[in-house]
């Protein structure tokens, strides 16, 4: 089977993954200048007229593979015109997230676009195996944002064994060493999120920024308070007062089959509004996702220099 370098046609089998909030042309023309792919999330751009300069400024500027984050749940009102836009401006390959990639997949299939799905266990991967899609990215338990709960190798394992597609593993790599790990257990690559937080050309505050650096692995915790769905942030004393767990109007929303799609929804919106608030800005209502890769991030660098650190480590490991 193919690795994912061969498949995209890069130097490495590295994609820079997509961050909400974070993600940007700065940081995905880095990626692309320095043999990795990168992609984006859709919805880091407010207007279809921002998404479309984002991905005219990236093109203009690399001729080189890369991708775009698709919700393709009810949670992403904009996902039809997102998807509309994407079929149009024609990025290498589509991730899929947090939902059926199969309207993606029929649609991307006939123009070249590669469609990624995003699974956390194997039956999901069967799903869009039989769907057609172009490959997985397994996101086990070492993952940042939305985390699975299936350690790496297990994940890896199980999908290697009983899946035919190639398989991104996302979660758990800070080091060349860790892309090493993963293609030695059958991964065709590597989703890289973390350890890219803290760089310079990330458009977040340098209150998150030095967060990355202060904190570390243990300080890492989930939460289903903000969107619904298990995410991983850092447990500053906000979230340490927020609480981590649901409340019971929140488990009742979320367990009755009527309301539940509506109550993801609200709660997402608002949640997602309290992750980018912080972002940007100091604010005692501290909520900043990472994964617990946060460890080994121990400084505020250029994009090209992480990129550069992983890929020669990696080369020799």
């Amino acid at each position: 089977m193919q690795t994912l370098d061969q498949i995209l046609g890069i130097r490495y089998p590295i994609i820079v993954a997509p961050m909400f909030l974070i993600s940007n042309t700065q940081m995905v023309k880095a990626a692309l200048a320095n043999g990795v792919s990168a992609a984006f999330p859709a919805l880091n751009y407010r207007t279809d007229a921002e998404l479309r300069a984002a991905m005219e400024e990236i093109k203009t500027a690399s001729d080189k593979p890369f991708g775009v984050n698709l919700i393709v749940n009810k949670s992403n009102p904009r996902y039809k015109g997102q998807l509309a836009t994407m079929l149009e401006t024609k990025p290498a390959y589509i991730i899929t997230s947090l939902g059926s990639p199969q309207e993606v997949i029929e649609k991307c299939k006939p123009l070249g676009i590669k469609v990624f799905c995003d699974v956390v266990d194997l039956a999901y991967a069967k799903k869009v195996e039989t769907l057609g899609a172009d490959a997985v990215i397994a996101v086990n338990s070492r993952a940042g944002g939305h985390a699975g709960n299936i350690s790496p190798q297990e994940l890896i394992r199980q999908l290697k064994d009983n899946c035919g597609l190639p398989i991104i593993s996302a979660g758990g790599v800070a080091f060349g060493k860790d892309v090493k790990q993963a293609l030695d257990w059958g991964a065709a690559g590597v989703s890289v999120g973390t350890i890219f937080i803290a760089c310079n050309e990330a458009p977040i505050s340098q209150e998150y920024k030095q967060a990355m650096v202060d904190y570390g692995e243990k300080d890492i915790v989930r939460t289903t308070k903000l969107s619904g769905s298990a995410l991983t942030v850092i447990n500053t004393p906000y979230v340490q007062q927020l609480g981590t767990k649901a409340n019971w109007l929140e488990w009742i929303l979320n367990n009755n089959k009527t309301l539940k799609k509506y109550a993801k929804m609200i709660i997402a919106f608002k949640g997602m509004k309290a992750v980018e608030k912080a972002a940007f800005s100091a604010t005692y209502k501290t909520v900043w996702c990472a994964g617990p890769a946060i460890e080994h991030v121990h400084g505020i660098r250029p994009m090209a220099e992480i990129v550069q650190t992983l890929t020669k480590e990696f080369e020799a490991a």
